[in-house]
């Protein structure tokens, strides 16, 4: 997108979302506009519906975990302590325009925010993958439930603090006939590659 569309782009959702407390940064080409919990519904449904915006199509969903991550500001929002985010994709159609939303989940214990399946019918599964990998709840989702991993599953792995080797594994038993889940039977063991680097390597003798 060129400078001239992006500075139209901000201006335009400047003016269209003044009334809630949004941060507009950009990066890359894109911009990503930080919107409040409590504010999302609101600001998704001016996202779509607005003429001079009219993001009308949801293109992905997804969950991060910030628990690793130094850095206590983004794009000039104070992140404090807040471990997880919804990060949504959009794209509008009629005006050729993409967009990012980001938004911080305020609750890191239980991390709930509100569904936007009446909003963007496409998120219905986008959202229950950010349920399933990383453990956060919609609000309102018409059928919330793991979509990867089985039924059976311990825990949300694509969190930062969620083992590699898992907690349980599962295996047929056929005394029982059936398959069974049992605690992980694999040593949890770090892997350092060995790495070979020869000074004249790809260089021609002379």
């Amino acid at each position: 997108m060129t400078e001239s569309r992006l500075d139209k782009l901000s201006a335009d959702l400047q003016s269209v979302l003044s009334v809630y407390q949004v941060v507009i940064g950009c990066a890359l080409g894109e911009l990503t506009v930080l919107v409040h919990s409590r504010d999302l519904q609101n600001v998704a449904g001016l996202l779509r519906d607005h003429q001079d915006l009219g993001f009308d199509t949801l293109i992905d969903l997804c969950g991060v975990d910030y628990s690793e991550y130094s850095a206590d500001t983004h794009a000039g929002y104070q992140r404090g302590d807040r471990r997880f985010a919804v990060v949504y994709h959009l794209l509008s159609v009629q005006h050729n325009f993409r967009l990012r939303v980001r938004v911080f989940v305020e609750d890191n214990e239980l991390p709930t925010v509100d569904s936007v399946t009446q909003i963007w019918p496409s998120a219905s599964w986008f959202e229950r993958e950010a349920f399933d990998l990383f453990g956060i709840m919609f609000n309102n989702h018409p059928d919330l439930r793991r979509i990867l991993t089985d039924y059976g599953f311990i825990g949300n792995p694509f969190r930062k603090d969620f083992p590699l080797s898992g907690y349980v594994e599962m295996r047929y038993d056929p005394d029982q006939k059936r398959v069974i889940y049992q605690p992980v039977t694999i040593e949890p063991r770090e892997i350092t590659p060995y790495i070979i680097r020869e000074e004249q390597y790809g260089r021609e003798e002379v």
